[in-house]
């Protein structure tokens, strides 16, 4: 393929296209404000000012192995040392592994119950890789993975959702379980096209899109979850795609991809493993020739950066898939955690801010992520022309079966008029603006998505609403944090054919969000939670 053209079509991918979202502005909406700098004084009524300060709080899951690979999870806080940037660090909270491991007696079965049962338990997701993995070693990544599970006790320890993705579609195929026997049925009744793309360089940007894109929508729906979730990606991941034959700018734009990734994996507490499925023998005619002399991934570097940066690894070479999926998983459940306040106050955002985690004892390895880089607040939104970034995540999450809880909502339907939703958003999930000469008026914003399917889950009809709400009450401080919960009155126009509506709310402030789904064929007044 012509590298020009290539290039061209890379690009096109990582600006986040996304077909075009309907977004209304009602009375009451209006682009948010841009967001104040941190430490920039706030003029007050009576002439004073108040400076409110950020502080970051850092915080590392990180596992330690001795010289035969064997986890350790004896250690305590005073055996670890911390620097960033050279500097070093003051641990100030430290969880010993394996604290925070699901109830013995809970069983958990979906997100909800993993979010009131097991709130802060560490999680396995795994991802089939579909899309840039050639048919015969995605089903012997699929006899690994049956393999592995066929091997564990039917209550699994830790929580698991299983994914499938391809380039049409992204399934889940389980919510979060511990029943063995649901993962393995799951496994077994779902049936994967030939990857035909994979094939053909005309597709390199559709596949470089949805990795990335992948990888993002799973750190926004799980983000809600406080716990450790350990990601484990079967498959090759990007492309075949050679840096060093492409535009400098092409390879800036992937590199700003890959930071973003990191950044975001990093706020979800996701660790990822990335897993390959060809095993020892590497046929240059199938996967690219780079792919006999350089790394796994079709001679590009980046997807296995991406493991290595968030603390997991890249493990290939091997035929024993099952195995390397048990090492991941095994990493999962013997995390330690602890969080420091970095002692530089350096706002470098193009700076990649490095840490490095060391034990007193000798002969001890620690796998951590490599470090992180600051980052800006959430993009202003504007209602009338959203960004490609804001319009593809929301549209991921439409589109999605998987239950996003970054934003805690709850619907309820009116018996007497069964078109009307009352749609309740937790305290915890919002952020208020402070009052000011020019806003006096603390208001939220909020992103709201109402969609329509029919019963083979294609999309019927969209409503696209940008909502600012304002806390009028009498007794709202103007300043300091504000605990206050929303209720959105939401009237459905329904199509004939609607068997299922889902709601999408996205907080501006936090970039959050938060779905829940009714089934239009049932009249239950309480009709579900995103958490």
């Amino acid at each position: 393929m012509n590298c020009r053209f290539a290039a061209m079509l890379v690009l096109a991918a990582l600006s986040c296209v996304a077909r075009p979202l309907v977004a209304q502005k009602n009375a009451a909406s209006s682009p948010s404000p841009e967001s104040q700098s941190d430490g920039q004084p706030t003029p007050n009524g009576d002439g004073t000012y108040t400076i409110t300060r950020n502080a970051r709080l850092v915080i590392l899951d990180m596992v330690v192995t001795d010289k035969k690979g064997n986890v350790v999870t004896d250690l305590k806080k005073d055996d670890f040392h911390v620097t960033e940037m050279n500097e070093p660090q003051t641990v100030l909270n430290f969880t010993p592994a394996g604290t925070h491991a699901a109830p013995p007696t809970a069983s958990v079965n979906s997100t909800a119950e993993l979010d009131a049962i097991a709130p802060q338990a560490p999680v396995n997701i795994i991802l089939l890789d579909e899309f840039n993995t050639r048919f015969e070693d995605m089903a012997f990544a699929r006899y690994s993975l049956k393999k592995f599970l066929n091997r564990q006790p039917g209550k699994l320890d830790t929580p698991t959702m299983l994914i499938a993705v391809s380039l049409q579609k992204f399934t889940v195929l389980h919510d979060y379980t511990q029943n063995k026997k649901d993962l393995v049925s799951a496994l077994d009744h779902h049936f994967a096209a030939f990857p035909w793309q994979a094939h053909q360089g005309g597709w390199l940007a559709e596949r470089y899109g949805t990795a990335f894109n992948t990888l993002r929508r799973v750190a926004l729906a799980v983000i809600g979850h406080p716990g450790h979730k350990n990601m484990i990606w079967i498959g090759r991941g990007f492309p075949n795609l050679n840096m060093a034959n492409y535009p400098i700018d092409t390879e800036n734009r992937v590199n700003n991809a890959v930071q973003d990734c990191v950044n975001t994996l990093r706020d979800a507490r996701i660790t990822l493993y990335t897993i390959d499925p060809a095993g020892l023998q590497i046929d240059p005619s199938k996967y690219g020739a780079d792919a006999a002399f350089t790394d796994p991934f079709g001679g590009n570097y980046q997807f296995a950066k991406l493991a290595t940066a968030t603390g997991g690894g890249a493990l290939y070479g091997r035929n024993d898939v099952d195995a390397q999926i048990g090492t991941a998983i095994r990493d999962g459940a013997s995390f330690y955690t602890l969080t420091y306040r970095p002692s530089s106050d350096s706002e470098d955002k193009q700076k990649f801010r490095r840490i490095k985690v060391t034990v007193s004892r000798p002969g001890l390895t620690v796998t951590t992520r490599e470090g992180y880089y600051l980052q800006y607040g959430p993009d202003r939104v504007d209602p009338v022309k959203p960004s490609r970034r804001l319009v593809a995540d929301l549209l991921s999450a439409e589109s999605s079966t998987m239950v996003y809880d970054g934003l805690p909502v709850s619907i309820n339907r009116s018996p007497a008029t069964p078109d009307t939703f009352t749609i309740h958003v937790d305290a915890q999930g919002l952020a208020w603006s402070e009052a000011t000469e020019k806003e006096p008026r603390r208001h939220t914003d909020l992103i709201l998505m109402a969609t329509q399917f029919d019963k083979k889950g294609n999309e019927i009809k969209r409503d696209a609403k940008s909502l600012r709400i304002n806390a009028d009450s009498p007794n709202t401080p103007p300043l300091g944090r504000l605990e206050r919960a929303v209720d959105i009155n939401y009237l459905m126009n329904p199509e004939a054919k609607a068997t299922r509506i889902r709601f999408v709310l996205r907080a501006t402030a936090s970039g959050r969000i938060g779905t829940v789904d009714v089934d239009l064929t049932k009249h239950s007044t309480a009709l579900g939670t995103s958490h």
